[in-house]
């Protein structure tokens, strides 16, 4: 069960978040993207939250380099709805890449633990540098 008592499930919570976020390119383009997730890469829209990773590879090879500002209105949509705030507790200097992936899957712990603030560990692209962060 999700913060605040909502029962709507986090995939649910999800595949409306990315409708929203498809829906911001227009109607046509939803459909079309909609469209060639199922024809070309086998991703129907209720799949979407169980292949996140297949996902995210398949607006990397729609989109380019602009599926990562897809990627971040999702995330912020998600972010908004899940009502959840981030602190970064390490060095200003050295801030977490968490993919799209990661994120959804911090943001969905967040909401099936009710808000509750946890650890959570980032492992870092340089070496085996090892930071928290809590969500």
């Amino acid at each position: 069960m999700g913060k605040n008592g909502d029962c709507k499930k986090f995939e649910n919570l999800l595949t409306e978040t990315i409708d929203e976020a498809f829906s911001t390119l227009g109607e046509n383009v939803r459909k079309s993207i909609y469209f060639h997730l199922n024809q070309k890469f086998m991703i129907t829209k209720q799949d979407i939250p169980y292949k996140i990773d297949e996902f995210s590879d398949a607006l990397e090879q729609i989109f380019g380099i602009g599926a990562r500002m897809l990627e971040l209105l999702i995330m912020t949509k998600l972010q908004g709805k899940i009502r959840a705030l981030y602190k970064w507790e390490g060095p200003n200097w050295l801030v977490p890449e968490l993919t799209f992936s990661q994120y959804v899957s911090l943001l969905k712990s967040f909401y099936e633990d009710n808000g509750e603030i946890r650890q959570v560990e980032v492992i870092m692209d340089a070496g085996d540098q090892r930071q928290e962060q809590r969500a």
